[in-house]
């Protein structure tokens, strides 16, 4: 079921969205050759509990989970796409790297979730057309979020820019409604009809994700459960934000 969040609700998702833009952004600055993902783990925890919040992933299970998930931060590397656990057995940044932040944060009960890609050092010129394109496909995306448009235009927006480059669009994962858990309905493809889905009104909050790769659009799972891989082994891109549907322009809380 959809849901509309109410003023105090929107009030406290705004809160929260600073706080998390805040994290993420010196989550980035810590990205370096030699870090570890348990470091970075560690640094997303503290600044959380400073602020009086919790991480939203830490202990999520699906209805897919076998068990809970292990971490706090998403640190997908590489052909890791999304959802791999920063704690993960030998996560280790290197030089060349595509390193994606994935990190959501409860603040006052409310749920909000935000991620970037960024490169490690010096990267090739296809790694940072991926990465590019990426986030300006979340871009685009963010602009049909508007009262009355559907998530089939959301979606038809970002395939029709990605598909001149080329680059792979994952069909099996979308964005999704947030606020109350980490994902409510709508779900919400990177690919799509216009006019189709469900529609969109002031009051309803989406993240909205584009998730690229530079091959293929095929994926696979891990052993570990959680981190999906692209099937050929190229790399892969993830930008989200957290979005909240108004009267007018689209709201982006994560900004």
């Amino acid at each position: 079921m959809v849901t509309k969040k109410t003023e105090k609700d929107i009030e406290y998702l705004r809160e929260g969205g600073k706080r998390l833009a805040f994290i993420l952004k010196e989550l980035q600055k810590k990205v370096a050759p030699g870090v570890t993902g348990q470091e970075l783990e560690d640094f997303a925890r503290k600044l959380t509990e400073e602020g009086g919040d919790k991480p939203a992933f830490l202990g999520h299970m699906s209805k897919h989970d076998k068990v809970p998930y292990p971490a706090g931060l998403c640190l997908s590397i590489n052909d890791e796409v999304v959802h791999s656990p920063a704690t993960g057995e030998g996560k280790v940044i290197k030089e060349g790297d595509v390193v994606s932040l994935d990190y959501g944060i409860i603040h006052k009960g409310l749920y909000t979730d935000s991620a970037v890609t960024v490169a490690v050092g010096k990267v090739d010129a296809v790694a940072k057309k991926l990465l590019s394109v990426t986030k300006k496909a979340l871009e685009i995306g963010i602009k049909e979020c508007k009262n009355g448009n559907t998530t089939g235009d959301i979606g038809f927006a970002i395939e029709e820019y990605v598909k001149p480059y080329k680059f792979g669009i994952i069909r099996e994962l979308a964005g999704h409604g947030v606020g109350y858990k980490v994902h409510e309905d709508p779900y919400i493809p990177n690919y799509g009809k216009k006019g189709t889905g469900e529609k969109l009104f002031p009051g309803m909050v989406i993240a909205i994700e584009p998730m690229l790769n530079e091959g293929t659009a095929d994926i696979k799972l891990a052993e570990d459960g959680f981190t999906y891989k692209t099937r050929d082994g190229k790399r892969g891109a993830h930008f989200e934000h957290t979005i909240l549907i108004t009267e007018g322009k689209p709201e982006i809380l994560t900004k």
